[in-house]
């Protein structure tokens, strides 16, 4: 496990046992790869399968928008967001792309090109409770038009504080 995984294990295995994890100021793809070390979700990250680093925008499928994350997209929706990584390839054996795809638990699918090597083109993934969603682009970088190619990152957020307001 990388040093910032191990680093923030405790804090994220602390506030999921407490039925939400806020992924505050930490890039949310170093928070997906601390979720899937820690077993917080499946699978592994690893490098991008041509080895270089992909910095674009990149068009996404919504494909659960039943998480507290992603209740604000519509299933099918397709949005643009930031995608930054060297180590993006999502990757798990085929018994857990079979579960995570029958439980509704892929969350992102990637649109044209697949950047990565993610199999399955697989962007983002929910827990079985929908309380934990991990992703490889960064929505963050797509709150508002001035910073990032649109807002199309604005509703993975709102639709957290919605559901932390209606607990």
């Amino acid at each position: 496990m990388q040093p910032a995984a191990r680093d923030a294990v405790s804090i994220a295995l602390i506030k999921e046992r407490h039925g939400f994890l806020l992924q505050g100021a930490i890039e949310l793809f170093d928070v997906m790869l601390i979720l899937c070390e820690s077993h917080l979700l499946p699978g592994a990250l690893i490098r991008n399968d041509h080895r270089t680093f992909v910095c674009r925008d990149q068009v996404l499928v919504v494909e659960n928008p039943d998480t507290a994350w992603t209740s604000d997209y519509a299933e099918g929706q397709r949005i643009t967001i930031p995608l930054k990584n060297g180590e993006g390839g999502f990757i798990a054996d085929e018994p857990t792309l079979d579960r995570l795809e029958g439980e509704g638990q892929v969350v992102f699918r990637y649109v044209g090109s697949n950047p990565n090597g993610s199999l399955r083109d697989i962007a983002g993934i929910t827990n079985e409770r929908g309380n934990v969603v991990g992703l490889m682009p960064h929505p963050e970088h797509a709150v508002e038009d001035l910073c990032g190619p649109g807002t199309d990152g604005l509703a993975f957020f709102t639709s957290a504080v919605r559901q932390l307001t209606s607990v």
